[in-house]
């Protein structure tokens, strides 16, 4: 062949809109009024800056944008620029809708660097096309993309596990079985009982599953040398965690240990992006995101103190993107009838999406399908290449597990949207936050934007329209608590008020009914059409509480963890008392407690290295349990302070905020977006204490879910000399024995009065629980008098007379019920803060009950009633 030709030089325009007018192949006749107006925005006010977010909601056409601006920067200044995608999926379809929607060659790059097209690789490194990937592509240790000089960055609002992970050890209980059992040897000494036992999956019930906690800076570092020696045994090099702990490996001191029931998590607070030079060395990196974080969230999740923002254009205020009909099935109805209404609306519309939180979720879903429906079904492996197969399939269901971004399915790709459950916490480092911190008010609009991008699935333009099918524990709580969703845009909040409403009191047949009238979309929807705007008009946005002093306070946050990075604990502790400073809000009171906890282990660390810093540690440290006072994991600051400054750790409302924690899980599982779970469990408990059975069940049974709805680890085996209920909080273990179904005019013998008294043998023999535990022995029984024989053998008993016990379940169910009002989602301080003067006041704690029961020895007053 001859010699190829140059190519004639290319006429660039002034402004990115204006590109698409140059592309032949195009399928649109050029940008919406507000994405051009979002490019121009760009030119005139961030075309030099090095950080720079877009905010565009989700549908608005937030690709185009993106691809719009990576192309005008690639030919006018010659630049290579990448576009970040989270995932494989959305490399393909992200170069897919480049193609064949806006007539633009990009170049996709999936999989391991060393399968790369070498003409591609040659074309992206002339500058002579974008080249789309995915955020691990850019993030590891040894990336193929290791000097671009523009980073596009994709729902960056999703980005924190994508880049995170490249310094994040994940060891997992599962995956790593030999280090992980190692290290929970190792953590041995540092956790009470119940909390070694979760960590080695030893589960009891649902708040050990969803347990996390994180070890003391102190402690960790008394480990230090033997952490790092397990580590470097057990991990071989090309193993899934090899990467991230060589870059950890040096800078242990500047991360937080993580523990939970699923594995052991080692990170820094924020990704230290400053050391990653591909990264750090761009000219300018561009967020697109659908909410720019008012509160500093998107400086958090990429290590970048000053963001640029330009925000979406005029009149999003009201308008949304697409129609949403929201579907509640548990608000009237049962487990067993939501299966069966997920399966009739299946075969009604033909063509589905169910968003699922897990693997197990998802078979379960798929074997549903197959069984009851014989759809064909497809994962997320499936489409990842391409979505055809599915969407010209007439009769089909797509499952995908744990992803809520990107897979978009507008017009009639598909009209049925299921999402059953949503994490709100998406690692250990956010549970711990909001759950055992109660720093929730940090992580609102990240949790917000998750739950935004699993219900816009289908609804990527103005004109689509879908249905949303709400089930699981978590979203439907999100969706329908009122004061939560006050902070959501107005056309969603219309629509959720409008699916509320709906959901209520109806039948199978009903939510048949109106998907059909939804899915006709005719006059009959148009008529309920006009309801939610109506609403629309009416409904406000609020802001989430303290984003301004979030955002004026995550530079110094950025700083401290830079600090820490290199090893200056001087600097660290300054950043972080400025931190400090800044955050004065009492809706930030768990992430104060948290900021002073980590000036305390900066001040500790500098100690360690002698710089004269340990009054500063432990001063910080007493300042963090005094912000807090209702967050139990502050309390094992204690051993880090001097021995008097422990007088006002109270150890029994310790054990009652531990238990209001488990509260908290066991109200979050029942749901706080209708009655139904808690009335069905409420009305068993009822009913079997009433049970007058004289042979072991339903009362029994009953016993321990209320202790269970109590807080209290409760538990019940049914074996030779086994006791009746226990119920553990903290190291005080009451072990029961039910007398329920004897008479009060009767006797109580000797052989059950010895029963009773040598349940702690067996609770010692048979149940975990801590060493230092105090076993109290508590009959329940109408008895009036005991033999004489049965005396000597209850001086050691505690009698809760039977009647006394049922007014007691009663106000304690009751009291829960009105506690479960005003909770909206575990971590709520001020809510917790209430519940603990509820459970004292009504003795409902283990504190407080055991000093109400002590005064009735059983045998003082059998003895007193047979005299």
């Amino acid at each position: 062949m001859g010699f190829k030709k140059t190519a004639p030089p290319v006429v660039v325009p002034d402004s990115p809109e204006k590109l698409i007018l140059d592309l032949p192949r195009r399928k649109i006749k050029g940008v919406l009024l507000h994405q051009g107006e979002m490019m121009k925005n760009y030119v005139a006010s961030a075309l030099n800056k090095p950080d720079v977010a877009l905010q565009l909601p989700t549908g608005s056409g937030k690709t185009l944008v993106g691809l719009m601006i990576a192309e005008w920067r690639r030919r006018k200044f010659q630049e290579k620029v990448v576009y970040l995608c989270p995932t494989r999926q959305l490399v393909n379809q992200v170069v897919e809708q480049a193609q064949d929607k806006y007539g633009l060659t990009v170049l996709g790059f999936t999989g391991p660097a060393s399968g790369y097209d070498p003409i591609a690789k040659s074309k992206y490194n002339n500058a002579d096309h974008v080249a789309v990937t995915t955020y691990n592509s850019l993030f590891n240790t040894n990336p193929f993309f290791n000097n671009p000089q523009i980073i596009v960055i994709d729902d960056a609002h999703a980005a924190e596990n994508y880049i995170a992970s490249m310094w994040a050890l994940k060891v997992s209980r599962f995956d790593h079985a030999t280090l992980h059992t190692a290290l929970t040897n190792l953590l041995k000494p540092y956790l009470g009982h119940t909390e070694y036992t979760r960590l080695c999956g030893t589960w009891s019930d649902i708040e050990d599953a969803t347990w996390v906690d994180k070890l003391p800076t102190p402690d960790f570092m008394s480990i230090h040398d033997e952490f790092v020696s397990l580590v470097d045994t057990h991990v071989t090099p090309g193993s899934d965690i090899s990467h991230p702990w060589r870059l950890l490996r040096e800078h242990l001191s500047a991360c937080q240990l993580y523990l939970s029931s699923q594995d052991i998590l080692l990170r820094p607070l924020i990704p230290p992006t400053w050391s990653h030079a591909p990264f750090i060395g761009a000219k300018q990196r561009i967020y697109m995101s659908a909410t720019l974080g008012a509160g500093g969230d998107l400086e958090r999740l990429t290590g970048r103190s000053i963001i640029e923002r330009i925000p979406v254009p005029g009149d999003w205020e009201k308008q949304g993107i697409g129609r949403r009909y929201f579907m509640f099935p548990g608000m009237s109805l049962h487990e067993e009838e939501i299966a069966e209404l997920r399966t009739k609306l299946m075969q009604m519309a033909g063509r589905s999406l169910v968003l699922v939180p897990s693997d197990k979720a998802q078979k379960g879903i798929v074997d549903e399908v197959r069984e009851q429906l014989a759809f064909k079904t497809y994962n997320a492996d499936d489409i990842e290449g391409s979505k055809r197969d599915f969407i010209q399939s007439p009769k089909a269901v797509a499952v995908v597990a744990n992803r809520y971004d990107g897979i978009d399915f507008p017009g009639d790709d598909c009209r049925l949207l299921f999402i059953d459950g949503l994490p709100r916490a998406m690692n250990s480092q956010e549970r711990f936050l909001m759950t055992r911190m109660g720093a929730n008010v940090l992580y609102n609009e990240r949790v917000q934007t998750r739950v935004l991008q699993a219900i816009g699935r289908c609804t990527r333009s103005l004109e689509d329209f879908s249905a949303v099918v709400v089930t699981g524990d978590d979203i439907p709580n999100y969706l329908t608590e009122r004061t939560r969703r006050s902070y959501l845009h107005p056309e969603l909040q219309a629509e959720l008020e409008f699916g509320i409403e709906q959901s209520q009191e109806m039948t199978i047949e009903d939510f048949i009914e109106n998907l059909g009238i939804f899915l006709n979309n005719d006059l009959d929807w148009e008529e309920a059409n006009n309801q939610i705007l109506v609403t629309r008009e009416k409904a406000v946005q609020k802001p989430f509480p303290a984003m301004g002093e979030l955002q004026q306070a995550v530079r110094h946050e950025i700083e401290f963890q830079k600090a820490l990075w290199q090893a200056d604990y001087e600097a660290a502790l300054a950043a972080a008392e400025k931190v400090i400073t800044v955050l004065t809000s009492p809706d930030l009171q768990g992430y104060r407690a948290l900021w002073y906890y980590l000036a305390g282990s900066a001040a500790w660390l500098g100690e360690q290295n002698r710089q004269g810093l340990l009054s500063k540690a432990r001063e910080h440290y007493r300042f963090a349990k005094k912000a807090a006072p209702n967050v139990p994991w502050l309390v094992k600051l204690s051993k880090f302070q001097p021995e008097q400054s422990d007088s006002n750790i109270n150890e029994k409302s310790q054990i009652a905020l531990a238990q209001i924690e488990r509260v908290e899980a066991v109200l979050e599982k029942l749901g706080t977006h209708h009655d139904l779970e808690f009335n069905k469990k409420e009305k068993r408990i009822l009913a079997g204490l009433e049970s007058t059975s004289t042979k072991p069940g339903p009362f029994e049974s009953a016993h321990v879910e209320l202790g269970e709805m109590l807080g209290f680890v409760a538990g019940k085996k049914e074996e030779d000399a086994s006791p009746d209920p226990w119920w553990i909080a903290g190291k005080i273990c009451f072990v029961f024995e039910d007398h329920a179904g004897a008479q009060s005019t009767s006797s109580l013998d000797a052989t059950k009065a010895r029963q009773a008294a040598t349940h702690p043998n067996w609770i010692r023999a048979n149940v975990p629980i801590d060493e230092n535990a105090e076993i109290i022995p508590v009959l329940v029984s109408p008895v009036g008098s005991a033999s004489t024989g049965a005396l000597p053998h209850l001086n050691g008993v505690l009698l809760w007379p039977l009647d006394e016990f049922k007014t007691w379940a009663k106000e304690a169910l009751a009291a829960l019920r009105e506690l479960r009002r005003t909770f909206t989602e575990p971590g709520n301080l001020i809510w917790r803060a209430d519940a603990i003067e509820v459970f004292e006041k009504q003795y409902l704690d283990a504190g407080t009950l055991h000093d109400k029961l002590k005064k009735n020895v059983a045998a003082k007053v059998l003895q007193s009633r047979l005299s």
